[in-house]
């Protein structure tokens, strides 16, 4: 491979940005570098997406919906990644820039709409960072009970802060070596699956059995077809954690070698990547594991309540906890690692439009943004007030405001594009002139965002069948905290919808 392209040096059909939005990306010191390569932002977005939610989080998916309701929920917010995931490929390939969507969301849409977005979304980055922390030391102490979290919180929060600040070439490499670690698992269980389902473990040949006995759909709250519906709808928000974080893809553009060609094929091997691991994963633990097993139910975050250990114990191979639980650690701390990337590049992408201090986007010779990582690294250092009670409640009301953050921005990740669309057409732009065009245009865009409102509207809907003010808040306050924070901005700057005519399709565009 040309060494230059590994550099992230110079090229003629590297898209032009700058701190100050004008310039080549590489025309200085103080500027993003382009080290990133396709295959990179791959892996990037594998180590944000493939954590705790389909290790840990998927049990607990199908012990509320059953194995066929939970793997169509699972392959329907899959189609809505895909309507997310093309609509930012043609923008970020057309203006592949630090912070992505938030950028988008200030030029094309509403100056506040990318502030409210933005703050929401780094928030949501940062906090899980701090999460992840936690989850490493808890991880941790499956194998030894008598260690000490803050000791773990304390090593990693320093390793990670300092990767983040290696040149950004280094720091792509490290994710996508972290990141095979968590696919060449997911693969080896599918292999070790369709074993057992043929008859290796000690039950023998399982075939579809788990889908007859208890049976294909488990019933919440109430019983009959409404039971069944309730448990398929509670377990899309489930879903949607889970899936959080393919859009990085878009994050990482702004440090893209030639983001006309590696941001779309990027794209699309990211989303069939990532949606084909998950559905597999979960098609297969609804075949090895009932979804009436006490154990996917009983609230630990450590590898005895991973569907995949717990399939290992019922098919009677011992050893694999201890592997699985080895690879729960590898995961949360690559996703870690993405976490404190992505929170940084947004910080910069807000601080582009105007919407976060101006010193946030400073860089050093490396191009690594010095203080937007610091920033964001620092909100990890949360972490450790779970090592005191009432610390730990202030901990899991911060995490309740990321529970439903990425449904908001997928949200506006489609109503940039319908508006990028529109301003294209004003400025007799065809779409088939740009280095991407996603598919089913403006359908697939108008699917996602209805879906995702949806969902963000009703994913607490359980609290009015039994009513409780603390799991309303829960389910509610990022989206209160998102409508606070746009309506607060356009009270105080004044802000007015962009119109299409108006939108800056020229800044930062690839040329």
């Amino acid at each position: 491979m040309d060494p230059s392209v590994i550099e992230g040096e110079k090229s003629t059909e590297d898209a032009s940005f700058s701190a100050n939005g004008q310039g080549d990306v590489e025309a200085g010191e103080d500027q993003l570098h382009r080290g990133l390569q396709s295959y990179h932002l791959q892996f990037l977005a594998i180590g944000g997406t493939i954590g705790t939610g389909l290790f840990l989080g998927s049990g607990e998916a199908l012990a509320t919906a059953g194995p066929v309701g939970c793997l169509i929920a699972f392959i329907f917010v899959g189609t809505i990644v895909y309507s997310v995931m093309t609509s930012l490929g043609e923008m970020a390939s057309f203006i592949p820039v630090a912070g992505s969507f938030t950028v988008y969301a200030s030029r094309f849409v509403d100056r506040s709409l990318g502030f409210a977005m933005g703050w929401i979304y780094w928030f949501s980055w940062s906090v899980t960072f701090a999460l992840e922390l936690v989850a490493a030391g808890v991880i941790i102490q499956y194998w030894d009970a008598s260690l000490n979290i803050g000791i773990f919180i304390a090593i990693f929060w320093v390793v990670f802060t300092a990767l983040n600040f290696l040149p950004i070439r280094w720091f792509g490499a490290f994710e996508m070596w972290f990141s095979s670690i968590k696919v060449i698992t997911i693969i080896g269980f599918i292999i070790f699956a369709i074993c057992i389902d043929a008859g290796a473990g000690q039950n023998g040949y399982l075939g579809f059995h788990a889908w007859v006995e208890p049976g294909p759909f488990a019933e919440s709250i109430t019983t009959g077809d409404s039971g069944k519906f309730i448990g398929f709808w509670s377990v899309l928000v489930t879903a949607g954690f889970s899936y959080q974080g393919a859009e990085l893809v878009g994050v990482g553009a702004g440090e893209t070698h030639n983001p006309a060609k590696n941001v779309p094929k990027a794209i699309k091997w990211t989303f069939w990547g990532i949606v084909s691991l998950f559905v597999a994963t979960i098609f297969f633990i609804g075949l090895l594991v009932p979804y009436d097993t006490p154990d996917l139910l009983i609230g630990t975050t450590d590898a005895s309540a991973s569907p995949l250990v717990i399939a290992a114990n019922l098919a009677g191979v011992p050893v694999l906890p201890h592997i699985i639980n080895a690879v729960l650690l590898t995961a949360v701390l690559s996703a870690a690692n993405s976490n404190v990337y992505s929170g940084s590049r947004i910080l910069v992408g807000l601080a582009l439009e105007r919407n976060a201090p101006a010193f946030l986007t400073r860089t050093n010779k490396y191009g690594t943004p010095y203080f937007a990582v610091g920033t964001t690294s620092a909100i990890g250092l949360l972490a450790f007030l779970n090592l005191s009670e009432n610390g730990g409640e202030v901990f899991g009301w911060l995490l309740n405001i990321t529970a439903i953050a990425g449904f908001i921005t997928w949200s506006c990740i489609n109503i940039c594009h319908l508006r990028f669309m529109k301003a294209l057409e004003a400025r007799g732009i065809s779409r088939n002139d740009l280095p991407y065009a996603a598919p089913l245009q403006p359908y697939l865009a108008w699917f996602g965002l209805f879906f995702c409102v949806l969902i963000l509207l009703t994913n607490g809907f359980t609290v009015f069948i039994e009513w409780s003010t603390s799991d309303f808040f829960t389910a509610y306050v990022s989206l209160i905290l998102f409508i606070v924070l746009f309506v607060g901005h356009k009270l105080i700057f004044r802000t007015k919808p962009v119109r299409a005519v108006d939108v800056d399709l020229d800044r930062d565009r690839v040329k």
